[in-house]
């Protein structure tokens, strides 16, 4: 298991054109190649084809309709900005050549790279998560500025489940035993689990996947992995790939790997805080901190005041499911409110310590389940018109916030209402990927609410 990532070398850093994928691609030895691209739930979709066929033709078509999929499948009745005809004609795919890597555990020399996608005239799909993004940092851009993200990603270990009627448990570790108490920042918890981690820190490296800590959060074995700060694009790629490593190696360990946001009820939800600051490109400098004093500039509170009001605006993007809702409750140990403070975890907001050359600011409140590319997008969106507005945030918060009561939307369409109406971020994000994200989540749910629960049966079958 652990030879396949190490005969892989690394992942193809600085590779920019089809003429050095095919010389790379050649000395790995590559015989198959995955195309593919984040839908709206951010599972890869795509082809798999030949190393030959890739090279003579690497543009791929699909159907338009893969950004309207649900995440059970389905597909929305009314799909809103298309018709029906138009969903199921082809869209066009052409790989970015700086995400090329191998696939460390495929059975076969097999590499995998990075699509983005456009109509047959040339214009990108708005639909697309990677092309929200795209659209966002434009906007930056233009403005001189530069936004650095750092991501940390929550996930539970768990053991194999293939009845979903029953609870997941936490799986059997070394020792022969589940871990029955939470057992935060332990490093022996951890080792409970070190082959499989040996093999996702391995096949993560060849993916040229930046790990920058490993942490025991504190449910049942639930771990957290932080990734080293950097372009939000290339930050959003590298959590996406992320997912489907550790899940890859979490089933090659015969257990389990999740990023539900609650997926057990006694348990703590999984995150995805998003670590957030903005470079001036003409100067280097932080944009959040005046380069001779120091202290924090207009700008910095701005943004945190775009993120204050956008926030509930945005949460149909942070928590984009029904189970995301669960983990956004008071006593669950999730933010609950837009509130910001210094180095505060019960605010929405956090400013964690650091000098001025590193100030940012902690977006605490997306669930783990939430799309990379989208959440980011959402987040630095919400900053923008922070930025653009020069708006002035609350005042910071030196006590637990969550005494302060719930200040997010609580259902998921609640979040969808406030999100389509929020018409300053409708702009930013695109109408058309607005209405097609709405179309997929209101199918989602009115899915959802077909399904009786064990609660339901329990205390209304007898009783009501």
């Amino acid at each position: 298991m652990k030879s396949k990532a190490k005969k892989s070398k690394a992942a193809a850093r600085g590779v920019a054109n089809l003429e050095e994928a095919t010389a790379w691609l050649a000395r790995q030895g590559i015989e198959e190649i995955e195309c593919m691209a984040a839908d709206l739930a951010g599972v890869a979709r795509g082809k798999i084809m030949p190393v030959r066929k890739f090279l003579g033709a690497p543009q791929m078509n699909l159907p338009l309709a893969v950004f309207y999929q649900t995440i059970t499948g389905d597909f929305p009745e009314d799909m809103g900005p298309v018709s029906a005809v138009q969903s199921d004609t082809d869209i066009f795919l052409n790989p970015d050549f700086a995400t090329l890597a191998v696939v460390p555990w495929a059975q076969d020399p097999t590499a995998q790279v990075i699509h983005d996608a456009f109509h047959p005239d040339g214009r990108p799909v708005e639909e697309s998560p990677r092309q929200v993004l795209r659209r966002v940092l434009a906007l930056y851009r233009e403005r001189g500025w530069q936004p650095v993200v750092a991501p940390e990603m929550e996930f539970y270990l768990v053991d194999k489940n293939t009845d979903p009627d029953y609870p997941l448990k936490p799986p059997i570790g070394r020792s022969g035993r589940p871990e029955t108490g939470r057992q935060g920042y332990s490093i022996s918890a951890v080792n409970e689990f070190d082959a499989l981690f040996e093999d996702m820190y391995e096949y993560s490296e060849a993916q040229g996947l930046e790990i920058d800590t490993l942490i025991h959060e504190s449910g049942v074995a639930q771990m957290e992995i932080n990734l080293r700060h950097g372009d939000p694009l290339e930050l959003a790629d590298q959590v996406f790939m992320f997912k489907r490593t550790i899940r890859e190696v979490a089933l090659e360990h015969n257990i389990y790997a999740t990023f539900m946001a609650k997926p057990m009820a006694a348990e703590p939800g999984s995150a995805m805080h998003i670590h957030q600051s903005i470079i001036d490109t003409a100067t280097g400098e932080n944009l959040f901190s005046d380069p001779k004093t120091g202290e924090a500039t207009p700008a910095f509170y701005a943004f945190i005041a775009g993120q204050q009001k956008y926030l509930p605006a945005i949460m149909a993007i942070l928590a984009p499911y029904v189970n995301s809702y669960r983990r956004i409750a008071k006593g669950s140990g999730a933010p609950v409110n837009t509130q910001w403070g210094y180095d505060n975890r019960t605010c929405g907001l956090r400013v964690p310590p650091s000098d001025a050359a590193n100030r940012r600011v902690e977006n605490r409140i997306p669930s783990s389940d939430a799309n990379p590319y989208l959440a980011i997008a959402a987040s630095l969106a919400a900053g923008y018109l922070g930025l653009s507005g020069a708006l002035s945030p609350s005042a910071p918060v030196d006590i637990d916030a969550s005494a302060l009561g719930v200040q997010l939307p609580r259902s998921l369409s609640e979040s969808l209402r406030l999100f389509t109406e929020a018409r300053p971020l409708v702009e930013i994000l695109g109408e058309t990927f607005v209405q097609a994200y709405d179309r997929v989540k209101q199918t989602e749910y009115e899915i959802f609410m077909q399904t009786i629960s064990p609660w339901e049966r329990e205390f209304l079958l007898l009783n009501v």
